[in-house]
């Protein structure tokens, strides 16, 4: 019996298109709460097209997205409700930490501002900056889908 020749045909492991095609389509829940709010919007927008990158529409509703964008300070009194959005998101999922204040809690060094949105749920990336532009976002939503389709940040 011979090999059988069909052109056009590509042959990769599972694991890899699994991991391709995860990449190409996160759906964004936002999770605006400061100034750094105010980029991401931005990004969102016309001029910068996240549609290129498979995010059509930040999700409003926690059941629909996969991805977690947290733009801005987060209180003690909003983190419950974070992790709540968090707890709701389909499988897999990730967490992107936008700007000084949800990475480290940034120039609020008090009681009332969690110092660091990682200790509420688990971060993927990281976007430094106070605020970040929308191309610092873009750069880390970019570097979260390489992580994703490499199988860096697999999650079954």
């Amino acid at each position: 019996m011979s090999a059988i020749n069909l052109p056009g045909i590509i042959s990769v492991p599972l694991e890899k298109a699994v991991g391709w095609a995860r990449s190409q389509s996160t759906w964004p829940a936002t999770f605006g709460l400061a100034c750094c709010a105010i980029e991401m919007m931005a990004t969102g927008a016309a001029h910068y097209d996240l549609s290129r990158f498979g995010m059509e529409v930040f999700r409003a509703s926690p059941r629909q997205a996969d991805l977690m964008i947290v733009a801005g300070r987060v209180s003690q009194k909003m983190a419950p409700v974070l992790r709540q959005v968090y707890d709701q998101m389909a499988e897999p999922k990730w967490v992107i930490s936008m700007g000084a204040c949800a990475s480290s809690g940034g120039m609020f060094n008090n009681y009332a501002l969690v110092q660091g949105v990682d200790q509420v749920v688990p971060v993927d990336m990281y976007v430094p900056g106070c605020p970040p532009g929308p191309q610092s976002l873009m750069h880390g939503i970019l570097s979260l889908h390489e992580k994703i389709a490499s199988g860096e940040l697999s999650r079954l």
